[in-house]
C-alpha cells in the first residue's frame, strides 16, 4: 500500500492500534510515549505488526516524502459488531440480554476507554482530509476512562438484565489500564468524541436484543 500511495502521489491513513503502548507505565498515553511491550507473549504478534507497519510509514515518509498519516486506534465498538465478535463490549451486552453470566477478566480493576464507531469514523475521514496529519501519529479515541467492572455493571443495567457477574483469570500481558491523549486530535483535526458510552451501549443493546429475537443469536 505505501508503494502504491508512492507510486500515485496519494495519502494514506494507517490504522494502528493503542496496543502499541503495551502495558503502560505513562497514563494516560500521549503519542510521544514509547510504551511498554513484550515481544515474547501471546500478545505480542499483535501489538508487533502493528509497530512494524508504523516504521514502514515513518521510511517511506522520511524517504519519498510519501503522505501517509497513523491512527492509534483505541478500544472501539459499535451496535453493528458480530455478537460472538468477542470483544469486551459485545461479549458483555451478548451475555447481559441472554441473561447469562457476565465474564469479567481479573477483579475488574482494569481501566479502558470507549468510543463508539461514529466517532471514530469520523476521526479517520478528518485525518485522510487533512495535511497537518501528514507524517503524524495522531490518538483516536475516547479520552472517559472505565474500570471494566464498571462497564459490566452499566450493561448489566441498561440491558435491565439479571445476568451475574463472575470473574476469571485475567490473560497474559492483558494492559491494566489505557486512555488516550487527543490533544493532539484537537488541534490538527478539531475532532474529539462526542457519543458517550451510556449512549453507545442502548444503541449497541438494542440491536443485539432485535438480533437476537430474529436469529436466535451468533449472527
Amino acid at each position: 500500500m505505501l508503494r502504491l500511495a508512492r507510486r500515485n502521489k496519494a495519502s494514506m491513513v494507517y490504522a494502528s492500534t493503542s496496543e502499541a503502548y503495551g502495558d503502560p507505565q505513562v497514563h494516560p498515553q500521549p503519542e510521544n510515549y514509547w510504551g511498554n511491550v513484550n515481544t515474547w507473549g501471546p500478545r505480542a504478534c499483535y501489538d508487533e505488526g502493528k509497530r512494524l507497519g508504523e516504521v514502514y510509514c515513518y521510511e517511506y515518509f522520511d524517504k519519498f516524502q510519501v503522505k501517509v498519516k497513523v491512527a492509534r486506534i483505541f478500544n472501539t465498538y459499535s451496535a453493528e459488531l458480530r455478537n460472538d465478535d468477542g470483544r469486551v463490549i459485545s461479549n458483555f451486552v451478548n451475555q447481559a440480554i441472554q441473561n447469562q453470566d457476565i465474564t469479567v477478566y481479573g477483579d475488574g480493576s482494569q481501566t479502558r476507554s470507549f468510543c463508539y464507531v461514529d466517532d471514530l469514523l469520523g476521526g479517520l475521514i478528518r485525518m485522510m482530509e487533512s495535511d497537518a496529519a501528514t507524517g503524524e501519529i495522531i490518538n483516536l479515541g475516547n479520552p472517559q476512562e472505565y474500570r471494566v467492572l464498571e462497564v459490566a455493571e452499566l450493561t448489566k443495567r441498561l440491558a435491565q438484565s439479571h445476568s451475574r457477574i463472575t470473574f476469571h483469570p485475567l490473560p497474559e500481558n492483558d494492559p491494566r489500564i489505557r486512555r488516550p491523549v487527543i490533544d493532539k486530535a484537537k488541534a490538527l483535526l478539531g475532532w474529539e468524541p462526542v457519543v458517550t458510552l451510556e449512549e453507545g451501549l442502548l444503541r449497541t443493546i438494542e440491536i443485539y436484543r432485535s438480533r437476537f429475537n430474529k436469529y436466535g443469536g451468533g449472527a
